[in-house]
């Protein structure tokens, strides 16, 4: 316990905000991007560049978040993900990701996309041309970073100095190309297979304002559901009182619902809004994502709720999201039965953070872990705790030899 309280003391006197200095290389100022100081006591810095949602108690607001989640090394090594190599292995390439992402928010202010794994935006960063087009999205408040870390650590078997590492690292390649715009204040930890309260208190440490996630045992998301607490407020620690507010998302991952999927690898059916056509479905899409719709609020404490439009490497073709997207929110809008009801947007999830916190929900407390994680009977996750310990040797002894380097180093 004396290690955790000695790397917790250097999280508080190592802030983001003095600790991630930055080069040379130009970046967006904090004066004139998307965060901006606000009067707001509640939030330290909030997004002034929301679209809008309605803050009628009987209006049921919408928030579409634009996201891909990209494996730094599962199937590909992090160069074959990014550069789209070893084909046969899978078609995935995270350089197309992010220039049709680009492409398609050039076309329209209003939408809005979250960026999660830093080592993949490195790459692209190099381009001066692409990098000056990312620094504008993200001075618009177009582009989110959420988590900022290099990957999303796991939490079972990653070390304290490992995990502060790795979120070292991201954050500082944020902070050097994008200056306080580029400073996240939303944890996103939407794949470790299970959660940790010592990660909650970590993220707490490093100022995260809110931690979301998507796997949990299936019996807890059970009672969670019933209950209306898939969000909460997490105590990371009873000594150091380190409480960060925490979101399960509703659907059983972190994809669309059901039949909506828009990505050029799903076979979900678009949108077809023209009348005339034979294969016209406006009318049944819409009413089945509003039935879908209804079901989530129905386990909300507000009225707001949040919807994930992507999954694992999507948005390789990103016009046909916002395409789709673009429909169905005029079908809503447009209908007449939904006027007053429902407000639907693209959104992020720190836009969604001050919505819920506007709301002033009372929510239920945490106080321990979420593991061992299981998605069904019979079917723990928990191999990964034991499986290659040769591997986790390396990893432990390189982790010694990298500390005792920067203790070197700064003498």
């Amino acid at each position: 316990m004396k290690e955790v309280s000695l790397l917790q003391l250097l999280l508080i006197l190592i802030s983001r905000m003095d600790l991630f200095k930055y080069s040379h290389v130009q970046s967006v100022q904090g004066d004139s991007c998307s965060w901006n100081v606000c009067e707001i006591l509640y939030f330290k810095f909030c997004k002034i560049k929301c679209n809008d949602w309605n803050r009628e108690k009987d209006v049921l607001n919408i928030h579409l978040i634009c996201h891909s989640h990209d494996d730094v090394g599962w199937i590909k090594t992090i160069d074959q993900y990014y550069y789209g190599s070893q084909k046969k292995k899978t078609t995935t390439g995270v350089q197309y990701i992010l220039n049709t992402v680009m492409d398609e928010l050039e076309k329209d202010e209003s939408r809005r996309f979250s960026w999660c794994e830093t080592s993949f935006l490195w790459y692209w960063l190099s381009n001066y041309k692409q990098r000056k087009r990312m620094q504008k999205l993200v001075q618009k408040g177009q582009i989110e970073f959420v988590g900022g870390g290099w990957v999303q650590n796991d939490e079972a078997v990653a070390y304290y100095v490992d995990i502060i590492d790795q979120m070292t690292l991201g954050l500082r390649t944020l902070k050097k190309y994008f200056g306080e715009c580029g400073i996240p204040y939303v944890a996103w930890q939407i794949d470790p297979f299970g959660h940790s309260r010592e990660m909650a208190n970590l993220l707490a440490l490093m100022d995260f304002e809110a931690l979301f996630f998507s796997r949990l045992h299936f019996l807890e998301k059970e009672i969670r559901l019933r209950n209306s607490s898939l969000e909460f407020v997490w105590n990371g620690s009873d000594d150091l009182k380190t409480n960060i507010l925490t979101g399960a998302f509703y659907g059983d991952s972190y994809g669309p619902p059901p039949g909506f999927c828009f990505d050029h690898e799903c076979l979900d059916e678009p949108i077809i809004d023209d009348p005339s056509s034979e294969e016209y479905n406006a009318v049944q899409r819409v009413n089945e994502f509003i039935a879908y719709v209804k079901k989530q609020a129905s386990h909300q404490r507000t009225n707001h709720l949040m919807l994930l439009m992507g999954s694992d490497f999507q948005y390789t073709a990103a016009n046909q999201w916002y395409t789709n997207l673009d429909k169905l929110i005029s079908l809503i809008r447009e209908n007449k039965t939904f006027s007053g009801k429902i407000n639907i947007f693209y959104s992020t999830p720190s836009c969604y953070l001050m919505a819920l916190k506007e709301s002033h929900p009372k929510l239920p407390t945490k106080i321990d872990d979420f593991f061992p994680y299981a998605s069904s009977n019979h079917s723990y996750w928990t191999g990964f705790f034991t499986s290659r310990p040769t591997l986790k040797g390396f990893i432990r002894q390189s982790s010694a030899l990298l500390q005792v380097q920067k203790f070197l180093f700064k003498f």
